[in-house]
């Protein structure tokens, strides 16, 4: 069979590791700040926090254009012309990306596109395992391959909690009376991502690394997480003894493997300073 190549937006904020590991081409987001518009993938999330301290405000993110899936497919296919593309697209409940980068892949009878229903980390686990198992199964075509990702869809599972909710505030998400409550009392709330849609599912009071320690054991065990790996997405400003406490609650949890996630602008700007999120994969046979 031909070469599946994989692709995947920015907002999935695969490392530039696992990027080159697994030939994964990535399609860029975009984030906005005061009327000019630029690549997630050309911005420090930093800018994203130091923004917000200089302004109060959050910019806007947007998803992927048709353009920029015109520029990647092209040159795909410019440099393996016989290779069949698998989009493995962001969640299209939260962006247009998907109907963007299916309306690029129209005339072209090598893009094959699925729409994970995942953002971040989530969309980063399933894309790894998807280039994995493609590795070991060279006889697959990109039907099969897109047939495997759907099935993987209903078994990957990614949450976060915002370390405080100003970015939710500015950004329009919550009032500004909830925020400085939550912030006052400590009260963040998790995020699940269900059937591509985030969901605010569950309010959590206290210290944070109390909260840390009980999404990840809740969590782990709300979805039965296969133990083999676990995913960590953490913004600017989670300090070295947060992840000391994840590292040592993931250890008490039996993961074998952590995988760290470095949130690009456009997550950050959704998640706020010091945020963190896991993604995993259910038990649910092999993954």
């Amino acid at each position: 069979m031909g070469e599946i190549i994989l692709v995947a937006e920015s907002g999935a904020d695969i490392s530039p590791e696992l990027v080159q590991q697994y030939g994964i081409y990535i399609v860029p987001m975009h984030v906005t700040f005061d009327g000019v518009t630029r690549r997630d993938p050309d911005i420090d999330p930093q800018e994203i926090v130091d923004y917000y301290d200089r302004t109060g405000k959050v910019p806007k993110t947007s998803g992927s254009n048709i353009d920029d899936f015109n520029r990647v497919f092209d040159q795909i296919h410019e440099e393996h012309p016989d290779a069949q593309i698998l989009y493995l697209a962001y969640s299209a409940a939260t962006t247009v990306s998907y109907s963007c980068g299916v309306l690029a892949a129209k005339d072209r009878s090598y893009v094959t596109a699925v729409d994970t229903k995942l953002v971040t980390g989530g969309q980063c686990a399933l894309v790894v395992r998807m280039a994995q198992k493609i590795a070991k199964h060279p006889e697959w075509d990109v039907q099969t391959a897109a047939a495997e990702a759907e099935k993987l869809v209903k078994r990957t599972h990614v949450c976060f909690v915002p370390r405080k909710l100003d970015f939710l505030r500015a950004g329009g998400r919550c009032t500004n009376a909830k925020a400085l409550l939550g912030n006052i009392l400590h009260i963040v709330p998790l995020i699940d991502v269900k059937d591509g849609l985030l969901v605010a599912v569950k309010n959590y009071r206290g210290r944070f690394s109390g909260v840390i320690r009980r999404v990840m054991k809740e969590y782990t065990e709300q979805y039965r997480l296969l133990r083999s790996i676990l995913y960590v997405m953490v913004t600017p400003g989670f300090e070295e003894p947060m992840r000391a406490v994840v590292k040592q609650t993931a250890d008490e949890l039996g993961f074998r493997e952590l995988v760290w996630l470095r949130t690009g602008s456009v997550i950050t700007a959704h998640g706020g300073t010091g945020a963190f999120g896991i993604a995993g994969f259910e038990e649910d046979g092999r993954a």
